[in-house]
């Protein structure tokens, strides 16, 4: 079929996996649509002016049916893991919408990416879950192919970086009994690989696969090989019946960078082998060129991309459905909240050029330049209690995008060379952004910085209040030495101007 012939629609374009796969059918000549509640979110991808993005909510019918209008193919790629409670029924319900919009509009084929397990056993809530969602798309009316897939494996994914913290932080590991429960994994680039040929399926075909690399591991083995291809020693793992999947959770979010709400189903997703049952996906779409990839292999080219600082996607950088805060009005004041600011200012000697790429270049491994023991204490109290903390870093070292992580902050405008504003996205008992700003002054720049919360309750008030005498020296620290580090970075070297023909010896 013609590639520009059909209009492909994506939904989860902001996560993950979507990213990735939009990536793809733009490059293969596809016809794209994607569907999300915050656009500005996308303004930063390479593939933004090449799809045709449309604003809305997945559990909105009217918006459904109209977004799906002319669609050949669907893909549904979006989940509310680590949304809170009842994530279980949001999930059930957007599928459910989302499948009677396709089959009211006369979408050809839903293609669903879910995840493998056995039959027969009783299923955590997340597993079961995303078992609910593929059972009603399959039911819907419209052909579906629901994948069902392995732990995923590549530079980003959830499950790579719980593994890559695991093994990194703990040389001797106490873990529960699943550790040695059987798993197959499946890289990154072989789900897009299936995900990119349901396009071409026979008409009408509606079923599930499974998805894996064909190689069975346990958990113990998978971060074994991890710490051998990251040059460290073999970990002693051990395992103990004790560890229930809550408490096994509670330490995956305080030694790795994923947060409570997603560590708890990731963990409970363990408890039973994860190996695929059919390998019928042969007779309709070939392997992958060269092959599938193999664990090691996969590990191999993950901490390639990260080194190279080529992660094109990240499990931080996607939105949870339902978990998108309302943005920053432009004048607080008049907000209709209580509000309580901090604003620095700094003059620089700097230029506005140097004084942007500190300023871009702020947290992960850069730090945020002041306080080093306090942000980290920062960090660890939000962990404690459920939170994201600081050690999601960032994708890149030195570019941000909007919409990605950024420790616990998430980037909510990005104004290149001039404006960069961060929500919080730490646990506290209000709303609260960080916002920076830079422009030319003379033959040097100004610098403004702002911190502003909006406060829930009498427990909002008292945390401003109890944070305040800190603030005070820190936002101001992190003011002048963000300048600083700007003034010490090496100037760039004028062009040289050319002289007249006339003038050369």
């Amino acid at each position: 079929m013609d590639n520009e012939g059909r209009l492909i629609l994506v939904t989860g374009s902001t996560g993950y996996i979507g990213g990735r796969l939009v990536t793809k059918l733009v490059a293969d000549g596809h016809r794209v649509r994607v569907i999300v509640r915050s656009p500005q979110k996308l303004k930063d991808v390479p593939w933004a002016g090449s799809v045709d993005i449309v604003q809305g909510d997945l559990q909105d019918a009217g918006t459904m049916r109209e977004v799906s209008k002319g669609v050949d193919t669907l893909y549904y790629l979006v989940h509310s893991m680590g949304s809170g409670k009842n994530f279980d029924e949001r999930e059930s319900e957007i599928a459910r919408v989302v499948s009677e919009a396709a089959t009211e509009a006369g979408v050809r084929r839903i293609v669903y990416l879910g995840g493998l397990h056995p039959d027969g056993v009783e299923l955590s809530t997340h597993m079961r879950s995303r078992t609910q969602v593929g059972e009603i798309l399959l039911a819907s009316g419209t052909p579906t192919i629901a994948f069902q897939a392995g732990v995923v494996i590549g530079s980003g994914s959830a499950s790579f970086e719980m593994i890559r913290h695991l093994s990194d932080v703990l040389p001797v590991m106490p873990a529960p009994k699943w550790v040695l429960n059987r798993i197959e994994p499946i890289a990154v680039r072989d789900v897009i690989h299936y995900l990119q040929g349901a396009l071409d399926l026979p008409e009408g075909l509606n079923r599930t696969f499974d998805l894996g690399s064909r190689e069975v591991l346990t958990y113990a083995e998978m971060m074994n090989q991890y710490a051998l291809a990251a040059g460290l020693p073999r970990r002693t793992i051990l395992a103990l019946p004790v560890l229930t999947p809550r408490l096994a959770g509670h330490w995956v979010n305080l030694v790795t960078p994923i947060p409570r709400a997603m560590a708890m189903p990731l963990v409970e997703s363990l408890q039973h082998d994860a190996v695929t049952a059919e390998h019928d996906i042969d007779e309709y779409i070939g392997l992958p060129e060269g092959g599938l990839t193999g664990y090691r292999r996969a590990v191999d080219l993950a901490l390639g991309k990260m080194r190279g600082g080529e992660v094109e996607t990240s499990w931080a950088g996607a939105s949870q459905v339902g978990a998108e805060a309302d943005p920053l009005p432009s004048d607080p004041q008049w907000a209709g909240h209580t509000v309580y600011t901090d604003v620095q200012t700094y003059s620089s000697t700097a230029s506005p050029e140097r004084l942007w790429s500190v300023v871009e270049g702020i947290g992960g491994d850069n730090g945020w330049y002041s306080w080093t023991v306090g942000w980290a204490a920062r960090g660890w109290m939000d962990k404690i209690v459920g939170g994201v903390g600081l050690r999601r870093g960032r994708r890149d070292a030195s570019e941000l995008h909007t919409g990605e992580a950024l420790d616990f902050w998430r980037v909510e405008e990005l104004v290149r060379g001039e404006r960069l504003r961060l929500r919080a996205e730490m646990k506290v008992p209000g709303r609260a952004w960080l916002e920076f700003m830079v422009a030319p002054d003379g033959s040097g720049s100004d610098y403004y910085q702002r911190a502003v919360f909006f406060p829930y309750g009498l427990s909002g008030r008292l945390y401003w209040l109890a944070v305040l005498p800190f603030h005070g020296f820190i936002f101001k620290a992190m003011a002048r030495n963000i300048a600083r580090a700007a003034e010490k970075l090496p100037r760039k070297p004028r062009p040289e101007k050319s002289q007249p023909e006339s003038s050369r010896v």
